[in-house]
C-alpha cells in the first residue's frame, strides 16, 4: 500500500511527445471519453428501438462536441476564475494553449457545469435544425453520458488535478508530498458507475421521454454533491459558506433543483399528450 501511496506522487502525466509537442494522458482519456459516449449512445439506441438513427448521432455528436469545449471552458472562467475580467479584456487568452514563455500546455481550466449550458445549447440548435424528437435523443445522452464521464474523470487522475482533501486513509496518495484522497477515482465512481447503473435500470420504467436525462440531471448533482465531500475545493475560490459549502456542491444543487421543478411540468405534459 505504501508503494501506491507514493507511485502517483512520481507519475508523469505525459504519455508521450510527438516530436516536441507532448500527448497527455488527459487528452488520451478525453478522446476515450467521447468514443465511450459514442459508442454507448449507438448502442442503446439501437438495443431500446429509438428512432435516432447512427449517422444522425454522428452529426449531433459534433454539434455537441464544439458546444462543450466552448462551454466548459467559458464555464470555468465564469464560475472558477478570478481573473474574470482579464479575459475580457484579453478574449483571445480563452483557448491559448501556450504559457507566457511559449511553451505547450494545452488549455487549463475546464467547468464540467459550463460544458452541460453548452452541450444543451449545442443540443437544441441540432434539434431546431435536424428535427429529431428532442426527448428521445436527451434520453439517449442520458444513459452514454456517464460512460463517457470514468474516462474523463480518470484523465483527471492521471493528469494529477482536480486533488482530493488530506486525508490519513491506507489508500490515499501522495500530491506533492502530501497525502490525499484519490477524489477523482471517486468521482469516476459516484458520477459515472452509479449514475449510469440508476439510470440503466430505470430506462425500461421512464413513463415519458426526456425523463431520463431529468433524472441524470438529479443523479449527477447528487453524486457530485456527495463527491465534493473528499475533493479538495478550488483554492483560488475555497469554501462558499459555513466551512463546508463549495462551488460543486452548489451548482450541483442547482442541477438537482432544476430537474426536480421540471420534472412534474414534463410529467403533466406527456400525460395530457396521451389522452
Amino acid at each position: 500500500m505504501d508503494y501506491w501511496n507514493h507511485i502517483y506522487d512520481h507519475f508523469d502525466p505525459v504519455a508521450f511527445n510527438i516530436f516536441s509537442l507532448p500527448v497527455h494522458w488527459y487528452g488520451m482519456m478525453y478522446v476515450l471519453a467521447l468514443l465511450g459516449g459514442l459508442g454507448a449512445a449507438k448502442y442503446f439506441a439501437q438495443k431500446d428501438k429509438v428512432d435516432v438513427s447512427s449517422s444522425q448521432l454522428d452529426n449531433y455528436f459534433i454539434w455537441i462536441e464544439i458546444g462543450v469545449i466552448l462551454g466548459a471552458r467559458l464555464g470555468y472562467i465564469i464560475f472558477y476564475d478570478p481573473n474574470t475580467s482579464y479575459y475580457l479584456t484579453h478574449p483571445w487568452q480563452i483557448f491559448n494553449p501556450f504559457n507566457q514563455n511559449g511553451d505547450f500546455v494545452g488549455i487549463r481550466g475546464m467547468s464540467y457545469f459550463g460544458a452541460v449550458i453548452g452541450w444543451f445549447l449545442g443540443s437544441y440548435l441540432f434539434y431546431i435544425y435536424k428535427k429529431v424528437n428532442f426527448g428521445k435523443l436527451m434520453d439517449i445522452v442520458a444513459v452514454a453520458v456517464p460512460v463517457g464521464y470514468v474516462f474523463g474523470r480518470i484523465g483527471n487522475f492521471l493528469n494529477q488535478e482536480l486533488v482530493g482533501r488530506v486525508t490519513d486513509v491506507p489508500w490515499g496518495i501522495y500530491v506533492n508530498g502530501v497525502l490525499r484522497h484519490p477524489s477523482q477515482l471517486y468521482e469516476a465512481v459516484l458520477e459515472g458507475i452509479v449514475v449510469f447503473i440508476v439510470i440503466f435500470l430505470y430506462r425500461s420504467r421512464k413513463r415519458f421521454d426526456g425523463e431520463l436525462i431529468l433524472l441524470y440531471g438529479f443523479m449527477y448533482g447528487l453524486t457530485r454533491s456527495i463527491a465534493e465531500i473528499w475533493r479538495e475545493p478550488d483554492p483560488q475560490i475555497g469554501f462558499l459558506c459555513c466551512g463546508w459549502l463549495t462551488m460543486g456542491q452548489l451548482l450541483g444543487g442547482l442541477m438537482m433543483l432544476a430537474a426536480i421543478m421540471l420534472w412534474p411540468y414534463f410529467n403533466a405534459k406527456s400525460r395530457s399528450g396521451q389522452k
